[in-house]
């Protein structure tokens, strides 16, 4: 992932926010950190990552939200499993969302796990389009700057960090 990022660089951070707000698994951490990190050895620009990301990330919400709110739970339950989608994500999102009304958007989009199937039960509850764009705008840029921020600011210390996340993980 770090290499193709490396070679591909803002296609590379389009696709990979792009996929991950789509509820494809993969590890937006690591997407926007290191871009971060690559911004810091002036490879990229930071301005741009961050433009780039929030941007991906905000269309793939989009698709998301609509696959919820047209597809609705039982088609998303029985197909979500190809997109590594459980039952039990679909209700942790749907509790959050819930329990915290539409303040839950911006706050789901900033958090690890949530942001993903946040946008999905926004379209099972037919919030309007409108006010999701604007809630996960907000939620969506303070992620992707605080993750490419923080990258920016690691360097050369992305290697050992990344290392001790992965066997941790």
């Amino acid at each position: 992932m770090e290499s193709f990022l490396s070679q591909w660089g803002l296609a590379a951070v389009f696709l990979f926010g792009f996929l991950e707000a789509c509820c494809v698994p993969i590890p937006s951490e690591i997407t926007f950190g290191f871009a971060g990190v690559l911004a810091g050895e002036g490879r990229l620009n930071i301005v741009a990552v961050i433009i780039v990301g929030t941007l991906a990330e905000l269309i793939g919400s989009f698709v998301s939200y609509t696959v919820g709110r047209v597809a609705e739970r039982p088609l998303v339950s029985r197909f979500g499993r190809y997109l590594l989608i459980t039952e039990r994500d679909i209700d942790r999102a749907e509790h959050f969302l819930a329990g915290r009304g539409v303040g839950a958007v911006p706050v789901g989009r900033a958090l690890p796990v949530v942001r993903t199937f946040i946008s999905i039960v926004a379209g099972f509850t037919k919030m309007p389009a409108l006010l999701f764009g604007v809630l996960s705008l907000i939620g969506t840029l303070i992620y992707v700057v605080v993750l490419s921020s923080i990258g920016y600011s690691l360097g050369s210390e992305w290697g050992k960090l990344n290392h001790s996340l992965s066997v941790a993980t």
